[in-house]
């Protein structure tokens, strides 16, 4: 299936889905009437024949459409330029913007407008520039000499707030970050499965490594300048439960993590995580669930990169026909974990 068949196939299942995270991002034009809306539309389904879609209103205006007035798209149009024009604010902010003041750069209402941002990006806008900052400071402890140097070069008001908000989502303290890992024990084991053996590794935070067909040795190369020790008595049962994904993977478990990547991969692994077992999404799917419809290549590429298998379910993505497409572990590993959990393959 080629991008554009994608693309279309991931709007199709947002408009039938009546998402209105999509709202704003793309128009469903229906040529049996006319008429061009949001993809949150509350009118009947169309049949899929007969829709066509566009990036804007204006285009499906160009083509002869004209707008609804029961969703009133246009005005979708207006709400995600307002939140492009306020993500544009977050990131060249050197200070924290206030929901009141970015709402008015705008022209909404703050309460409103959070609502409306959160609809759009998943997240607030607090939580986007918390998320920003803690991307700054990654960079940041990467060049500057000094940490505190760099606690402020992201933008933080002192270090105290550095600590409260990306200590986090980094995962390991901001100095250790720095140095690649020193100071960070992390503790292994390899456990025999039904599948062959698995690499289980982690943090005090939570699982950073699972794979099938890795050994200590790999996971020392991968994290250089941590403290790679055998897991003790304490780790068997953290162990037990990844073992159990592999053998009873029906059952939904919400397991510890301590992992990064970057902000659209670590939005591919959370929406990967959404998926019950037994169910799958195509790669357009997650693209969509992750704030970027086009991105579909970006998509099956972030579930390549998955760096905890299992916990993070990329077995359960596939190509937007249906078919398994990839697995860091073997096309066979990833059929036998479906199969466990009650997918049907397509012939």
């Amino acid at each position: 299936m080629t991008d554009a068949a994608d693309l279309a196939q991931a709007r199709w299942t947002a408009f039938a889905a009546r998402d209105r995270a999509q709202d704003g991002r793309f128009i469903v034009a229906v040529t049996t009437t006319g008429i061009y809306c949001k993809p949150s539309c509350p009118a009947r389904r169309p049949r899929p024949e007969n829709v066509r879609f566009f990036d804007a209103g204006a285009d499906a205006a160009a083509a002869g459409f004209r707008p609804c007035l029961r969703c009133k798209p246009d005005e979708a149009a207006r709400d995600a330029t307002a939140v492009t024009r306020a993500t544009a604010l977050l990131d060249a902010a050197e200070e924290t913007i206030g929901l009141e003041a970015l709402a008015a750069a705008v022209g909404y209402a703050p309460h409103h407008f959070n609502r409306l941002f959160k609809r759009a990006t998943g997240v607030t806008p607090a939580a986007y520039a918390r998320g920003l900052r803690a991307r700054r400071a990654t960079a940041a402890l990467d060049e500057e000499n000094s940490v505190t140097q760099a606690i402020y070069a992201a933008g933080y008001s002192a270090p105290s707030r550095f600590y409260a908000e990306a200590g986090a989502r980094l995962g390991m303290a901001p100095s250790a970050w720095r140095a690649g890992g020193a100071g960070v024990t992390i503790r292994w084991t390899i456990a025999e499965t039904s599948l062959g053996p698995l690499l289980i590794a982690a943090t005090d935070k939570g699982l950073c490594r699972i794979a099938f067909d890795e050994n200590a040795a790999m996971l020392a190369r991968r994290f250089p300048a941590a403290t790679v020790v055998p897991g003790d008595s304490d780790f068997t049962a953290l162990a037990a439960e990844v073992v159990a994904l592999v053998e009873d993977p029906d059952r939904q478990r919400d397991l510890p993590l301590d992992v990064q990547g970057t902000a659209f991969q670590e939005a591919v692994w959370q929406a990967l995580r959404t998926i019950p077992p037994g169910e799958t999404r195509s790669y357009a799917e997650l693209a969509a669930m992750a704030g970027k419809p086009a991105a579909v290549r970006a998509a099956g590429t972030a579930c390549g990169a998955n760096p905890v298998a299992l916990a993070v379910p990329c077995h359960r993505a596939q190509r937007g026909d249906g078919s398994m497409g990839g697995f860091a572990y073997g096309i066979d590993r990833k059929r036998v974990l479906r199969a466990r959990e009650g997918v049907r393959e397509r012939k």
